[in-house]
């Protein structure tokens, strides 16, 4: 049996209109704060071991955090992306954070990047992998698997609670053959994604995250292709925090080019190819993501310190 680590704190915040939004904690309580989003389909504790032992090893407060609709969130469909920014304000004020980080896996990274644009003051370090582009406006990205929901886009977001509710059903009428099911969809994948796959810590933490992140239902896949099909409600360009991407030059899901080309479009990013990987590779590196970002960090903690103030008349 494997055993994940389990976090030390977890729980809801109530933001804006009664609405909440789950949380659950990883490594050190008393560290630097690293939000965690989630990809699509996916939930607070999609976190690889890896990065919950790092946390704690490296002094960061990892946060996972659940999206409207899945885990412990209440089901909201924002008007647009950047929307997401106002809850996750809420929610660092409401654990005590005040300077944070955040990192996204996939369907995930756009909701980083719409924090950076919002929240430049606080935010210090954006990471981003394999994430997804804008589909629609200046920024968008040609083809692509995700560029599907800007074309259903008003058929998606019209059929979006029977779609959830038939995701749902969908799942927990598999729960019974949940391992062996994630064993025959790692077969069918990409050499980079079967590796991921083969670590039977991955595996736990997969299972774990969607036998408890869908639970109550599992609205925020739906509500997130929907999201991805609008405009973002920013602009790549008012993204004044710095970006670090990663990026599989296999990944079957994500084309590399779409990337480079969100990377292309940002102020000040950094891109990483990781040669050979797909999709998921990037979650094998979490330890060493982690450290990049804490020295990106630290970077911009001394950039500050070493600016000359501007002198009075």
């Amino acid at each position: 049996m494997t055993y994940l680590l389990a976090p030390f704190v977890e729980g809801t915040v109530t933001v804006q209109d009664g609405r909440r939004i789950g949380f659950a904690e990883f490594g050190d309580p008393h560290g630097r704060a690293i939000l965690w989003m989630h990809g699509t389909p996916g939930a607070r504790r999609q976190i690889p071991q890896a990065a919950r032992l790092a946390a704690a090893e490296m002094g960061i407060r990892l946060i996972g955090v659940d999206r409207p609709g899945v885990g412990h969130s209440t089901p909201h469909l924002y008007p647009a992306i950047a929307t997401i920014a106002d809850d996750i304000e809420e929610l660092v004020d409401r654990l005590g954070i005040g300077e944070f980080g955040m990192l996204g896996l996939s369907g995930g990274g756009p909701y980083v990047l719409a924090c950076a644009a919002a929240m430049p003051d606080r935010m210090r370090v954006a990471g981003v992998l394999g994430g997804v582009a804008p589909a629609v406006g200046p920024d968008a990205a040609d083809g692509g698997v995700v560029a599907l929901a800007a074309t259903f886009a008003p058929v998606l977001s019209a059929l979006r609670v029977p779609l959830s509710w038939l995701l749902a059903s969908f799942f927990w009428s598999t729960r019974p053959v949940a391992v062996p099911a994630i064993l025959l969809y790692a077969r069918f994948s990409p050499e980079g994604d079967r590796k991921v796959f083969a670590r039977p810590e991955m595996r736990a933490m997969f299972l774990d995250d969607l036998l408890t992140g869908g639970r109550p239902g599992l609205r925020a896949p739906v509500f997130d292709v929907v999201l991805f099909g609008r405009h973002w409600g920013f602009d790549l360009d008012d993204v004044q925090v710095p970006v670090h991407w990663w990026h599989g030059d296999a990944d079957h899901i994500v084309p590399m080019a779409h990337g480079r080309h969100v990377v292309g479009r940002l102020p000040e990013a950094h891109f990483y190819t990781r040669h050979g990987e797909s999709h998921l590779g990037t979650l094998g590196a979490a330890e060493d993501i982690l450290g990049t970002l804490l020295e990106a960090w630290d970077r911009r903690a001394a950039q500050r310190v070493s600016r000359p103030r501007r002198q009075g008349p």
